[in-house]
């Protein structure tokens, strides 16, 4: 962000207003995703060990599958808010649909690689001769419904471009509902065991796709836009995706290493790893809904060609994300002896949790740049530099974590080097926003 005058008090006030109004409905719509995945396993942990370990490898693997593809969101959130700023709604709703039908194809050439792979997939993630067979059935049922899930992405980038990220909420909401009755009536009123689980998903995931496409469908009908494939838009779309993706598996791959590290650290030190990964995830959702309204409220800006607006709008939400992060980070100092004994009773891995939830605790400002940063820029459709920063990150961070346990480092050392990590990023993030590159107004970039 280049220098600029105070934002007036008026100008704040409109800001805090756009940002509470899209990111409060977007936590929830955050938050109420993994709830699927706790739905099922709490239903399916009823039937036995060996099938609640196969939907634990399985539902891994799907939602590796799918995180992959949140690219599908995000790129379109910013080309659909680009042209709603521009005043082209019929367009941003074209250039949606684009993303949909990008969603549905990438979504059919994963079953088609699904299906037949299933069994040696889940044997190469270690499964156990037990729980295989149960993490096969899942894996092959659920990847029916992963072009819904693919779909339900690019739909929900579509409204937020569109400034509505209430509609996602309803939808999610919905739809972990629909899921939970669904597992209960399949799992057991049907007797259909784990593959009971597995239709329940793919039905509540089919149905909020449906629910998306119906509300999208409407407003093309509304305002004149057209709902077939074009086959130049879905390319777009597809390129512009490419570097999100790269930065996606570049954040993947640096979380897959740390538990790595993690686990030759010993049992204890990757139990408490997986706590704190778990606590750092969930803060992750409440500062990432500020993203989410940082993508469309800059796309917005941008589309009209507003660049003082722009600035203005990525500096309170900076604000809002150091602010924010102050509030986790200490609200997790304070919760540390309430929180463990939820995950655990041994003192070894509660003593090697405290002092790496500290760390987690004292990065919170700083993930808070980075989130906000990483969502202005994405909604500036900035995503060759974002890829381009993360590869930076992770060339960075790889040597840092191998050195913990050469150096005889524990799990401290391991969250020191993940501190550093999002150090990185925020220094290439900030580096990039003060130097107004990102700032290139059009309805397309």
């Amino acid at each position: 962000m280049t220098q600029a005058p105070e934002i007036p008090e008026a100008t704040r006030r409109r800001h805090d207003r756009e940002i509470v109004a899209l990111a409060v409905p977007a936590f929830g719509a955050l938050v109420a995703e993994p709830l699927f995945v706790m739905a099922d396993s709490a239903i399916v942990g009823h039937l036995g060990t060996a099938q609640l370990a196969g939907l634990g490898v399985a539902s891994a693997l799907l939602t590796t599958a799918v995180s992959v593809f949140v690219f599908l969101a995000y790129a379109t959130t910013a080309a659909v808010a680009r042209r709603v700023g521009a005043g082209d709604r019929p367009g941003a709703i074209r250039q949606g649909m684009d993303g949909i039908w990008l969603a549905l194809l990438l979504g059919i050439a994963v079953i088609a690689v699904v299906l037949p792979l299933a069994p040696g997939i889940v044997d190469l993630f270690g499964a156990s001769t037990t729980a295989a067979p149960y993490a096969t059935t899942y894996l092959r049922i659920s990847s029916l419904g992963i072009p819904a899930m693919l779909m339900v992405l690019a739909a929900t980038g579509v409204l937020r471009g569109l400034q509505d990220t209430r509609t996602p909420l309803y939808v999610a909401v919905g739809g972990f509902i629909a899921n939970a009755v669904l597992n209960v009536g399949l799992v057991y009123g049907a007797g259909l065991g784990i593959a009971g689980s597995a239709w329940g998903t793919v039905i509540a995931q089919c149905a909020m796709a449906t629910v998306y496409l119906t509300v999208v469908v409407r407003g093309a009908r509304r305002h004149g836009a057209s709902l077939r494939p074009d086959a130049a838009g879905i390319r777009a779309s597809a390129q512009a995706g490419v570097p999100l993706l790269v930065r996606t598996l570049s954040l993947r791959a640096i979380l897959m290493i740390a538990t790595a590290v993690a686990a030759r650290l010993g049992d204890a030190d990757i139990a408490a790893h997986q706590i704190t990964l778990s606590l750092w995830s969930l803060l992750a959702f409440a500062l990432d809904a500020i993203a989410i309204a940082g993508q469309a409220i800059i796309g917005r800006y941008l589309g009209a060609a507003d660049t003082e607006g722009a600035r203005a709008a990525c500096r309170r939400m900076v604000q809002w994300g150091i602010a924010t992060g102050v509030v986790l980070g200490l609200l997790v100092v304070s919760a540390r002896p309430l929180f463990l004994p939820l995950f655990t009773s041994d003192p070894v891995v509660k003593d090697a949790a405290l002092p790496a939830l500290l760390m987690v605790a004292l990065s919170q400002p700083i993930c808070g740049i980075v989130f906000v940063l990483d969502g202005v820029l994405m909604g500036a459709g900035d995503g060759p530099y974002l890829a381009g920063a993360m590869l930076v990150t992770l060339a960075v961070f790889v040597p840092a974590a191998l050195l913990v346990p050469a150096f005889g480092g524990g799990l401290t050392a391991l969250w020191a080097a993940m501190t550093l990590m999002m150090t990185v990023r925020m220094a290439t993030l900030w580096w990039r926003s003060r130097s107004g590159r990102w700032l290139v107004t059009g309805a397309t970039r």
